[in-house]
């Protein structure tokens, strides 16, 4: 009863406060004492205060309900071997989708192990983020500083997150290397201080190309990717141009010692098309249904491609990702993965976090309002490996292998419910073998372009 005549009177105050503002809209002296009435300090806010004086939001809010572990038992699971591990570093799109392939490549070749070396490709990433700044710089140079995509522009010279799109890119281009051809540095590993020098050299050329004429810029362009590239070498090592390796089987007998290029060795192993073999399909209530959406800038290549991303319903998702895991292929996924996380059980649950008990207020909105009021967005890419379907066919929970390293998490992965998968899932990236024949027709459509600055699509990390 003393509850409810407390919310009673809230209401009241707010009633009174609607005609009682001042008339620019500010609070006045009046408004503040009703607030203030509001906070009526009574045992139960009171211990609730106190606890949170001593103790973190994220401890106060765990729901003791849901304590124990899950099942771990999954109906279907794509093998892999291992768990990677990306630092200090926001490469999780780099490590996703070469997880995606090395899982690939150990099924084929019969492998004990493997890993890619993720430091070769982000050296040529770097490389290939700093010549899109340049040259975007450069066509954009009529435009005045305060534009709105020389602004984001500026603000955004370089970093390490990204998408898909990166993988498929620099790796037809640049081919992959075996992780022993061009192991991790300390700056790979930790890349927040060599993004600060990046970033300063980046915004300072910016300034001296926007005031040349193009044949020049074109000519400066060059002398300032020279000087990058030195200094990522500096900070990641040289870029092997040729390499030799050795392939064992998994009674650990040699079968095979062979130079290799970067490309040869992706043909030979992998030899696949990522530019034209794989579809992005996301889920965003936020907008239509059925249509392709490319968003400008969202490449990691000048001369590439901006990727293109087909719109659906979650349950078309879910029928695409269950197909490729009943056919032992893991696929590139991205989420909001800090939502209702357990980091010691390695869940993805709704159930794990009571926000509206602790607070005691509700959190009503949906999937396309977070989304709508930047409350929600992709923050992590991962390889989803697995899923636990019902007698009916309808998934119960998912699990995706992450780079935390083998330690965090469930055995390095992240077990998520169905429930949390509908709300905080947003993107798969699929082989077109598993894509429905009406939803690659999709593809003919005139893509939607969406500027660079879409919160939907910041860059994954």
């Amino acid at each position: 009863m003393k509850r409810l005549f407390i919310c009673a009177a809230m209401l009241l105050v707010g009633a009174m406060c609607a005609e009682a503002q001042t008339k620019d809209g500010g609070i006045d002296s009046d408004m503040l004492s009703r607030i203030r009435q509001g906070y009526a300090a009574t045992p139960e806010q009171k211990a609730i205060k106190n606890a949170l004086a001593s103790n973190s939001i994220a401890a106060l809010a765990i729901n003791s309900e849901n304590l124990t572990m899950c099942d771990t038992h999954f109906s279907h699971r794509v093998e892999t071997k291992g768990i990677t591990d990306q630092k200090s570093s926001g490469r999780c799109w780099l490590f996703t989708g070469l997880n995606v392939l090395r899982a690939k490549m150990i099924a084929k070749h019969d492998l004990p192990s493997f890993e890619f070396s993720q430091n070769y490709c982000s050296f040529y990433d770097l490389l290939e983020k700093s010549n899109l700044f340049l040259q975007a710089i450069i066509d954009t140079r009529e435009l005045p500083m305060d534009d709105r995509k020389v602004d984001w522009l500026l603000r955004n010279p370089i970093g390490d997150g990204g998408q898909f799109t990166g993988v498929s890119n620099l790796i037809m281009k640049y081919g992959v290397v075996p992780k022993s051809a061009m192991p991790e540095t300390y700056q790979s590993n930790n890349t927040s201080s060599m993004a600060t020098i990046l970033k300063l050299k980046l915004r300072e050329y910016a300034l001296e190309l926007r005031e040349l004429k193009p044949a020049k810029a074109a000519e400066r362009k060059e002398a300032m990717l020279t000087e990058i590239y030195r200094i990522l070498v500096e900070c990641l090592g040289v870029p092997p141009t040729e390499f030799e390796w050795a392939r064992y089987d998994k009674s650990g007998n040699l079968v095979s010692k062979k130079t290799y290029t970067p490309k040869a060795f992706y043909d030979e192993f992998i030899g696949e098309d990522l530019e034209k073999n794989y579809v992005m399909i996301m889920n965003d209530p936020s907008r239509e249904y059925g249509k392709v959406y490319e968003i400008e800038y969202d490449r990691h290549v000048y001369d590439g491609e901006n990727w293109l991303y087909i719109n659906l319903p979650i349950e078309r998702v879910k029928e695409m990702a269950i197909a490729s895991i009943k056919d032992n292929t893991a696929m590139y996924f991205s989420c909001d993965v800090g939502k209702f996380i357990d980091r010691t059980k390695g869940t993805l649950d709704i159930a794990n976090i009571d926000y509206e008990s602790l607070f005691r207020t509700d959190f009503p909105m949906d999937k396309k309002q977070r989304i709508q009021t930047y409350a929600s967005g992709s923050s992590h890419a991962m390889t989803l490996i697995a899923v636990d379907l019902d007698e009916e066919g309808k998934p119960k929970k998912w699990m995706v292998e992450n780079s935390w390293g083998a330690s965090s998490g469930y055995q390095g992965n992240l077990i998520m419910t169905d429930e949390w998968f509908n709300e905080y899932m947003f993107r798969v990236v699929v082989e077109k073998q598993y894509v429905p024949a009406d939803v690659l027709k999709m593809l003919e459509q005139k893509p939607i372009l969406l500027p660079a600055w879409d919160p939907m699509f910041a860059p994954e990390e």
